[in-house]
């Protein structure tokens, strides 16, 4: 581990270190003493005229990169239902996979896992890593953590990828820690250097940067990845797939949770889902001007979608709204009325198929991303077009 240094013998308690920290992380007594604020940032070094303080640089440990290869995805079940952003996943892995040269593999923790095995096996993945135990039906964290430490610690793949999702989020940085690895969350683009790298793209500050980060001292590579980002795998139903049981160690099973019973919510189409949505943002002028974007989305069979100021007002459910704090959607046709497009709302659709904007702003930056655009007031062009519509129907 880095840490600073001061030669006693050398320092002569001028104080010019301690003037120059910008983090008050040196204190001037009867000498120089280093608190928990240092950021070894090499400020104090530079002004210090005798050359008394010197940063110790830790060594990192070496890996043997040779030994680590492939990519590895979880996947996700919950009940015996494979969650969606496993085949976005698995498009993805086999992209980087064939990039390097190497093998995709996939590894599923659960109880009863034929059926999901089945499915699998309709894509393009090499091996299928089963573990199969009555007390792996639902996740807790310690016991699909032990699992996955087991499997890594045994086929050491170069590259880990885990869905950005409840589950994930829990499981994943367990299991760097364990690994004694770096972990990039949320990350919306993947790419691999030649050499091995993992390029892992996220939204930063707020998403007002998007940040490259790689992890080149360490392996596994691990990053989480945001549902809806990226494309589904295309099926491959002759693909050679290996299926391999591996054996569930009791040690595996040791938990401090008991699970009891499950009780599932309501059925309710979320918006990650709707092939159609209508979104509508700070240009709406009162919450109960939403009933002209509902009439479209009925019209179009789709739902209603807002931007976080407007949940921020009350006027819409958290589960509505699109963008990096809430859901990331990849629907067919995307309609944003009144949305100005900013960069953290984007992040969040990005990815849809047709996305028609809105906008009295002609310079407005939701139209840079557009496909089609229309300068006006949506309150003047939906009704017309929901009109439209109810006509068109009639015929």
């Amino acid at each position: 581990m880095s840490r600073l240094t001061i030669d006693k013998g050398l320092c002569i308690l001028c104080g010019k270190c301690v003037e120059a920290c910008p983090f008050d992380a040196l204190e001037l007594k009867d000498q120089v003493v280093v608190n928990e604020n240092c950021r070894l940032c090499g400020i104090c070094v530079k002004v210090c005229p005798v050359s008394a303080l010197v940063i110790e640089r830790g060594l990192s440990k070496t890996v043997d990169f040779d030994s680590y290869k492939d990519i590895l995805v979880f996947a996700e079940q919950r009940g015996g239902r494979l969650s969606s952003v496993v085949l976005e996943l698995i498009g993805k892995g086999r992209e980087l996979a064939d990039k390097l040269h190497q093998k995709l593999a996939v590894v599923i923790p659960g109880t009863n896992t034929e059926s999901l095995v089945e499915k699998i096996k309709q894509y393009p993945v090499d091996t299928i890593y089963v573990y199969d135990h009555p007390e792996l039906a639902y996740y807790r964290a310690e016991t699909y953590t032990a699992v996955l430490e087991d499997l890594v610690k045994e086929v050491k793949p170069g590259i880990l990828l885990v869905g950005a999702t409840q589950v994930g989020r829990s499981l994943a940085p367990r299991l760097a820690t364990r690994l004694k690895t770096g972990l990039t969350a949320d990350c919306t683009i993947l790419d691999v250097k030649p050499n091995g790298d993992l390029i892992q793209t996220r939204p930063a500050f707020g998403g007002n940067v998007m940040a490259q980060i790689i992890t080149p001292k360490h392996r596994p590579q691990m990053a989480t990845v945001r549902p809806k980002v990226m494309a589904p795998s295309a099926l491959n139903t002759t693909y050679p797939t290996t299926v391999v049981l591996q054996e569930v160690k009791p040690t595996m099973l040791s938990s401090g949770i008991s699970f009891l019973s499950i009780e599932p919510k309501p059925q309710e189409t979320a918006i990650t889902e709707a092939e159609v949505i209508i979104a509508v943002g700070r240009g709406l002028k009162k919450a109960d001007d939403l009933i002209l974007i509902e009439s479209l989305a009925k019209e179009l069979g789709g739902m209603v979608a807002v931007t976080r100021p407007l949940v921020e007002a009350g006027w819409c459910s958290y589960t509505k709204q699109i963008g990096l704090s809430g859901r990331t959607v990849r629907p067919k046709l995307i309609i944003a009325c009144g949305i100005s497009g900013a960069i953290q709302f984007v992040a969040g659709m990005s990815s849809s198929d047709v996305i028609f904007a809105i906008n009295k702003d002609p310079d407005a930056p939701i139209f840079g991303v557009a496909h089609y655009g229309l300068i006006g007031d949506f309150y003047e062009i939906l009704p017309a077009l929901v009109n439209e519509l109810k006509s068109s129907a009639n015929l």
